[in-house]
C-alpha cells in the first residue's frame, strides 16, 4: 500500500463477512483534459530552449505550473475509486486528505444511467443515485467505465442481499404513489376546510338565531313594559275621577241637607210618657 493508493482493503468491515464485488476506476476519458493540460505544460517548457537566455524562467515557471496542475488532476482521478461490496457501496477520494461516503444497499431507491454521445462512443457513462445519501458525496458517480454492467451488478447484489423492495419498484411506480398519497392528501385537506366551513356557518346561523330570539324576548318584555305602564296611568285617573265624583256628590248632599233641615229628634223622658190603656177597636 502505497502513499497514492486509496486502500480500499482496509476499509472494508472484514469480521462481518464483507467482501468487494467491484471496485470501479475512473474511465479514462476522466484523464482526457487533465493529458491535454499536461501536454500543453510540456510544450511551454520546451519554449524555455527557444526565447533569449534571460528570458528562459518565464516559459519555465509557467509550464512548470502548469505541468504540476495537470499531474494533480491526473492523480485525483487516479485516487477516486467506487467500491461496491455485498453490504453497501462507497466512495473513497482525496488525496492529501482523504473522504469516505458510504451507503447502505438498503438505502437505494434508484440508479439511474446517463449516457452522453460522447460515453455511448467511449464506453463510459454516470451514475446517478436516488437515496436519502445525495448529500455524501454519493449523488453522482461520473465517468463509470461499463456502466450497464456495473448497474446490473448493483442489482444483481441488491437482489442477493433480499433487499428486492429498494429496486424492484420502478421510478414510475414510486411517482404514481407519491402523486396518488400527494393527492389523497390534498383531497383530506379540501374535506377538512369544508368540514370546517361547514362549522363555520352552523356556528353563524345559531348565533344569528340566539340573537333574533333574544331580540323578540327583549321587544315583548318592552311592549308588556309599555302596556303595563298605560294601564296604571289609566287606573290612576279612573281613581282619581272616581275620588272627585264622590267628592261632587257628597257636597251636593251637603247643599241638599241646608235647603231641607230635618226636624230634630226630642231626647227620651221616661216621666212624660203615658202608661194609660190604649183603647183597641173591636
Amino acid at each position: 500500500m502505497g502513499l497514492f493508493d486509496p486502500g480500499i482493503d482496509r476499509h472494508l468491515i472484514a469480521d462481518q463477512g464483507e467482501v468487494v464485488i467491484d471496485e470501479v476506476r475512473k474511465h479514462w476519458a476522466a484523464t482526457v483534459s487533465a493529458a491535454l493540460e499536461l501536454f500543453g505544460g510540456v510544450i511551454v517548457l520546451l519554449l524555455a530552449f527557444f526565447v533569449p537566455p534571460q528570458a528562459w524562467w518565464v516559459p519555465g515557471a509557467i509550464g512548470l505550473a502548469i505541468t504540476a496542475h495537470a499531474s494533480w488532476r491526473m492523480l485525483e482521478q487516479h485516487m477516486d475509486r467506487f467500491v461496491i461490496t455485498n453490504m453497501r457501496v462507497f466512495r473513497v477520494h482525496g488525496i492529501l486528505s482523504q473522504r469516505i461516503a458510504t451507503m447502505p444497499l438498503a438505502r437505494i431507491l434508484d440508479i439511474s444511467v446517463h449516457k452522453p454521445l460522447i460515453g455511448r462512443v467511449f464506453g463510459y457513462g454516470h451514475f446517478v443515485f436516488e437515496s436519502a445519501a445525495q448529500e455524501q458525496g454519493l449523488r453522482e458517480i461520473r465517468f463509470v467505465g461499463d456502466p450497464d454492467g456495473r448497474g446490473l451488478t448493483i442489482q444483481r447484489v441488491i437482489q442477493q442481499s433480499g433487499l428486492r423492495g429498494a429496486v424492484s419498484q420502478p421510478v414510475s411506480a414510486r411517482r404514481i404513489d407519491a402523486a396518488r398519497a400527494e393527492t389523497a392528501r390534498q383531497e383530506a385537506d379540501r374535506l377538512e376546510a369544508e368540514r370546517l366551513e361547514v362549522e363555520r356557518l352552523e356556528a353563524e346561523r345559531l348565533e344569528a338565531e340566539r340573537w333574533a330570539t333574544e331580540r323578540a324576548d327583549a321587544s315583548r318584555r318592552e311592549a308588556a313594559a309599555s302596556q303595563g305602564d298605560e294601564r296604571s296611568v289609566y287606573g290612576a285617573w279612573e281613581r282619581l275621577a272616581d275620588a272627585r265624583r264622590r267628592e261632587d256628590e257628597r257636597r251636593d248632599d251637603l247643599r241638599r241637607g241646608d235647603q231641607h233641615p230635618t226636624r230634630p229628634i226630642e231626647p227620651f223622658d221616661p216621666d212624660r210618657t203615658s202608661t194609660a190603656p190604649i183603647d183597641l177597636p173591636r
